[in-house]
């Protein structure tokens, strides 16, 4: 069997470009002993990943990716080959692999074997019911912790994570406010996931806006972009703010060292929390987060929007898109 791969051709500069990727052919290889043969069937789009792009980025997180070879990133595929007892043919499988047709699949690969229900759709465990979903079950269960009538800010409202913070924090009987970067994702925001007002920081002074949309301050702000939204943010926490941090997509490719808020003393005269955390640490608790997910979409309380592209050979396409802006919800590419 042939599998189309989508590698990294070289290293992005700043914001990634579809150039920076090729895609090439090759032949599957054969397993080894302990290996399971994936078709991978749906591929995840995580702004995350570009931190691993540049040379020695690597980390104790994940390592640099190098040039040349199929990019990293989460897959959502079935088993049809397995040379290991523990892996079943057939099982569905959630791993950090890579943007191909085919993949090997070993012990050592980070992955979750899954069940389908049947009741919601397979991409879903790549978004609401993956790690972006996740991400904001526990950042805003677990650090977040958004009372009723208090105010939810979120950053990057609209995108994977986002989407869905903005809308377990109004279960939770919040007022929620959302951050995005035009008038129409604004409107979105307001009309598909139920935020109370939706602030176009792109256009807008957001200082004042701000001021004026949350007059009473901010409680929680769900933060997944850093840079300087967050300076202006923290000027107008409320004492005992909490701020999960849980990604800083704005400062992802920079070369050059990327100054710190100059008001971050906020955080103590507000005794305010600022915390980050990664979803793969909270592994134990994934059944949990996935039935109340699952719970919430049944009963129609969240709603899950995809932005879907077809074919593997577009990653590199759907990449550079959700950088530039051009996505709302979760970006998935359907093999």
């Amino acid at each position: 069997m042939k599998n189309t791969q989508v590698t990294l051709d070289k290293r992005p500069d700043g914001k990634p470009k579809a150039s920076d990727f090729a895609v090439v052919t090759s032949d599957v290889p054969t397993l080894n002993p302990g290996e399971a043969l994936i078709e991978n069937l749906y591929v995840s789009l995580d702004a995350g990943f570009r931190n691993w792009m540049d040379e020695g980025s690597g980390d104790n997180v994940l390592p640099a990716m190098p040039l040349g070879k199929p990019v990293m990133g989460l897959i959502l595929g079935k088993i049809i080959e397995s040379k290991n007892p523990a892996y079943n043919e057939g099982a569905l499988i959630m791993a950090r692999l890579a943007w191909e047709q085919f993949s090997i699949l070993t012990a050592d690969d980070w992955h979750v074997v899954l069940e389908d229900d049947g009741e919601h759709p397979l991409s879903y465990h790549l978004g609401v019911l993956g790690d972006t979903g996740m991400s904001a079950y526990f950042g805003l269960n677990d650090i977040g912790k958004p009372q009723p009538g208090e105010t939810v800010l979120v950053s990057a409202s609209g995108g994977a994570v986002g989407s869905i913070a903005g809308q377990i924090a109004k279960l939770k009987g919040a007022r929620t406010i959302g951050f995005a970067g035009n008038d129409d994702k604004c409107r979105r925001l307001e009309t598909e996931l139920g935020y109370d007002v939706g602030v176009n920081y792109q256009d807008e002074n957001v200082a004042d806006r701000l001021a004026e949309v949350a007059p009473n301050g901010i409680d929680v702000y769900f933060d997944n972009v850093g840079g300087p939204l967050l300076e202006v943010v923290l000027d107008q926490i409320n004492e005992g703010a909490r701020i999960p941090f849980c990604g800083a997509v704005a400062t992802y490719g920079d070369q050059a060292a990327t100054p710190g808020p100059s008001n971050l003393f906020q955080i103590v005269s507000k005794w305010a929390t600022l915390q980050g955390f990664m979803t793969h640490t909270k592994l134990d608790r994934y059944p949990e987060a996935r039935e109340q997910l699952s719970a919430w979409l049944k009963s129609g309380d969240i709603r899950a929007i995809e932005h879907m592209y077809e074919g593997v050979e577009n990653c590199g396409v759907a990449f550079a898109d959700l950088f530039a802006g051009q996505n709302f919800g979760k970006t998935v590419v359907k093999v």
